[in-house]
């Protein structure tokens, strides 16, 4: 189900306008990984999942979302597993943790980048990525947040930074600040970009 949907959703992205995807020769292709995107809306999630075909991306998402049973069968089926975002714990990682050591991706969007917000978020993305031994690629969405704005013929733009290998050693609390900090940079220079 999600090949199908993420190509159908390719094609359509296509069909209403530019779409650009640059710097896909840094996602890394010997390991699992942990993608961290800014995030804007629904459409960068689509975007950013047909983006990196034929390679898949099991998202995070709020545990909200998987309340309805037929909401959460189909993101279940679309690689989506809830995170409780309010009450993070140990067992908020496991998940992710365990598919990146699988070599799977996993895909984490902060609420925002020029925000204080996101640091949680990011902190997250740091922790999971230390744990299991994976490498964080940052990623910026730019484009149509919304179904009305996909309905402009703006541009969008997925691009990708290069991705931070973390090093080896105990996960202290000034460690993942700095490594968060060096995500945050590489997010903010990708939207210069991609402006």
């Amino acid at each position: 189900m999600y090949n199908l949907a993420a190509h159908a959703c390719k094609f359509l992205l296509k069909r209403r306008g530019k779409l650009y995807i640059r710097n896909k020769e840094y996602l890394p292709t010997d390991t699992g990984f942990v993608i961290a995107c800014s995030h804007k809306g629904w459409v960068d999630v689509v975007a950013l999942g047909a983006a990196i075909l034929p390679h898949q991306i099991h998202f995070m998402a709020k545990k909200e979302l998987f309340n309805h049973i037929l909401t959460s069968n189909v993101l279940k089926k679309l690689n989506a597993f809830p995170v409780d975002r309010n009450n993070p714990g140990p067992s908020s990682i496991k998940t992710p943790i365990k598919l990146a050591k699988e070599g799977h991706i996993v895909g984490i969007f902060p609420s925002g980048t020029r925000t204080e917000e996101d640091v949680p978020l990011k902190r997250g993305a740091v922790t999971i990525a230390s744990m299991a031994k994976v490498p964080i690629v940052p990623a910026v969405y730019k484009g149509p947040a919304n179904v009305k704005e996909l309905f402009s013929k703006d541009p969008i733009v997925i691009s990708f930074g290069k991705p931070i290998y973390l090093a080896e050693g105990k996960l202290t609390k000034n460690r993942i600040v700095d490594v968060s900090n060096q995500l945050t940079a590489s997010i903010r220079a990708l939207e210069e970009t991609a402006r």
